[in-house]
């Protein structure tokens, strides 16, 4: 391609791009703007209420007005959400009920404060520059195609957007070019006033950082919790599995070698039998130790990598199955046993439950995240309490500080997505 075709081609997608910018912050200002009067009016409410506190008459309406202020700052974390990183209610900040919740909230939730203050800048300045931000553009296109129709007017009626008269189609030209100055000045503010509108909600809506902290230490405090729980469970399932399984055969090939002794010199050929019976109990026991071993390490691990693991998983399972892994650099051995025992339990459910055609597993990894996906095309349906497995790979998952994502409509299809940290 010539040149100057390449320059015409970057020319037009950069006014293509800069029309998207401008439109989409319009969009934002448009919807700040609404917020904006939805705050102005709870501010409102909130003066008078505090008024009337102060004359000891407005307390019962209290516990109502903060769950206004409440009702506008989930509107603006909604809103805010849509053009940004997600904007969660805190959890510390529970909207209060009765006289005695309202009065411990105003004076000890920090958030409810934060949330007062998002209340007061956004009825101000959201409102400014959402006004601004609106009449902006309007502005500018009624004062780029003035010369068009301004001769429609009266003649007392026909002025500039800036209040000068219009006599003539020399003025009316030149309100035509403050049409273009005013486009070029939208063009500019509008992504800045956009910004500017949201930036008070992105610092005073989001969760306080004391809160952040309160809920990552209730949250790593539930799933160690957990893994210890797991962790007993699998103690007591390899001791029940010895006691009941390997110790049973053990004791059984010690005494059946103390009866064959006794009549070794009497009856050897019922000796013979015996010391049958006993490699075979022997053999038994030691087949019942591997597979315990197998269970707490999978030697589909010892022998391959990740990825040799899952792939031999696929080709394992009854339904056609695909597995596909990208480069997931050196992964820690116990995070490979939790991927690989994930991937196992949802292959099996895959076998068990799906009645499905096809099935894939797919492995990436970006940065310090390992991502698993397993999807299949089956009757769907699953779910962490119908004994699906799903809540003992949870189980394991979150004890690594991960995140089991499950998406199993009625009729299908299945998708088991695990994301596990997985930093060296």
């Amino acid at each position: 391609m010539p040149p100057k075709e390449d320059d015409a081609k970057a020319s037009s997608e950069l006014v293509v791009t800069g029309f998207n910018r401008v439109f989409l912050s319009l969009e934002r200002l448009a919807g700040g703007l609404i917020t904006a009067l939805m705050a102005l009016l709870a501010l409102a409410v909130v003066g008078v209420v505090l008024v009337a506190c102060f004359l000891a008459v407005g307390l019962p309406f209290l516990s109502a007005a903060l769950r206004l202020v409440r009702l506008v700052a989930d509107r603006e974390r909604h809103r805010l959400s849509r053009w940004g990183p997600t904007m969660p209610a805190p959890a510390a900040a529970a909207v209060p009920t009765g006289i005695e919740g309202a009065l411990k909230a105003a004076v000890r939730d920090v958030q409810v404060w934060r949330d007062l203050v998002w209340l007061a800048c956004h009825a101000t300045l959201g409102l400014l520059t959402g006004l601004l931000g609106v009449l902006l553009p309007v502005i500018a296109v009624r004062d780029i195609t003035f010369p068009l129709w301004w001769w429609l007017l009266p003649p007392d009626a026909a002025g500039a957007s800036i209040g000068v008269p219009i006599e003539d189609w020399y003025t009316a030209l030149a309100v035509g070019l403050l049409g273009a100055a005013w486009g070029a000045l939208t063009f500019g503010l509008e992504p800045v006033l956009a910004w500017l509108q949201s930036w008070p909600g992105r610092q005073l809506l989001g969760p306080h950082s004391r809160t952040v902290l309160h809920e990552r230490i209730n949250e790593l405090t539930a799933t160690r919790a957990a893994a210890l729980q797991a962790h007993t469970a699998e103690l007591r399932r390899i001791e029940r599995s010895l006691h009941d399984g390997a110790q049973s055969r053990l004791v059984a090939v010690i005494i059946q070698m103390g009866s064959a002794r006794r009549v070794l010199q009497t009856d050897p050929a019922r000796a013979d039998a015996m010391l049958d019976c006993t490699q075979a109990a022997a053999e038994d026991a030691l087949a019942e130790l591997r597979g315990l071993v197998r269970g707490i390490l999978p030697p589909a691990l010892e022998n391959h990598d990740l990825e040799g693991a899952l792939s031999a998983l696929a080709s394992g399972c009854s339904v056609p199955c695909t597995a596909e892994a990208g480069d997931l650099g050196v992964l820690a051995s116990s995070i490979e046993a939790t991927a690989y025992h994930a991937v196992a339990e949802a292959v099996t459910n895959v076998t068990r439950h799906s009645e499905a055609g096809r099935a894939g597993i797919r492995v990436t990894r970006e940065g310090d995240i390992l991502h698993i996906r397993i999807h299949d095309d089956g009757r769907g349906g699953a779910a962490e309490d119908t004994g699906t497995g799903l809540a003992g790979i949870r189980r394991r998952v979150e004890a690594h500080d991960g995140n089991l994502i499950v998406d199993s409509p009625e009729g299908g299809p299945t998708d088991i997505r695990v994301e596990l940290p997985c930093r060296s």
